[in-house]
């Protein structure tokens, strides 16, 4: 049973959580994540939805992993089908922090092709991290179908992910490395790259991928 202190500092602890102040924010997604209690997640999830500073957005993640995952689980996966795409992003981040399992079936592959980069590479970075065992060779083909998208950050992202996932991936890498698309061809060739020397850097990478696919080369035949 709830005492009426309880509720009064459930209550204080969430209204700090809406402060106009990122600071009191801040403060209040420690001070809950501190002293964990059920009440505090469907505020938490509510707010990681919209909270616009990254730090706290963390913190708040944080909170909602110091609560038990059979709370808060089922709340995020309500949450990664919303409308909102901060909210759908937010939700996978936090699942991938939290690493149950039973998360995986909301990883789809519209999910993981999602039209909001934010979204997908939330999606990409939890998929690794919640794949089941034996399934990392299919999702690795998924995760093959995005290779070209976006900009730097998003492309980095995707290879990560794959290489995240180890030598499972290189089928779907080495098939995307002869594509009739000279983006996806740059992005595989870059990640192989990557995959086998993690130090040259992605920037590296990617320049010496596309003076291969200029020459007509393709992955290690290319070099």
């Amino acid at each position: 049973m709830i005492t009426p202190k309880e509720d009064t500092t459930t209550m204080r602890a969430l209204q700090g959580l809406a402060n106009s102040n990122s600071s009191v924010r801040l403060q209040a997604a420690l001070a809950v994540g501190t002293a964990p209690d059920p009440a505090f997640i469907t505020g938490l999830v509510e707010r990681c939805a919209i909270e616009p500073e990254f730090y706290v957005r963390e913190m708040l993640t944080w909170a909602l992993t110091r609560h038990a995952a059979s709370m808060t689980v089922p709340v995020l996966l309500d949450e990664v089908r919303s409308e909102r795409t901060q909210a759908r992003s937010q939700a996978l981040h936090t699942l991938s922090k939290i690493g149950d399992r039973q998360a995986w079936p909301v990883i789809t592959p519209a999910l993981l092709s999602d039209a909001d980069d934010e979204v997908a590479r939330s999606a990409w970075r939890a998929a690794v991290v919640l794949v089941p065992e034996g399934e990392e060779h299919e999702l690795a083909l998924v995760l093959a179908t995005q290779l070209g998208r976006g900009e730097r950050e998003t492309q980095l992202s995707l290879s990560r992910a794959l290489i995240a996932l180890g030598e499972v991936m290189l089928p779907a890498l080495g098939a995307a490395t002869t594509d009739l698309d000279p983006r996806v061809r740059t992005h595989a060739i870059a990640t192989e790259r990557l995959w086998r020397d993690p130090d040259a850097g992605f920037e590296f990478a990617i320049e010496e991928a596309k003076r291969v696919v200029a020459l007509g080369g393709a992955g290690q035949e290319g070099q």
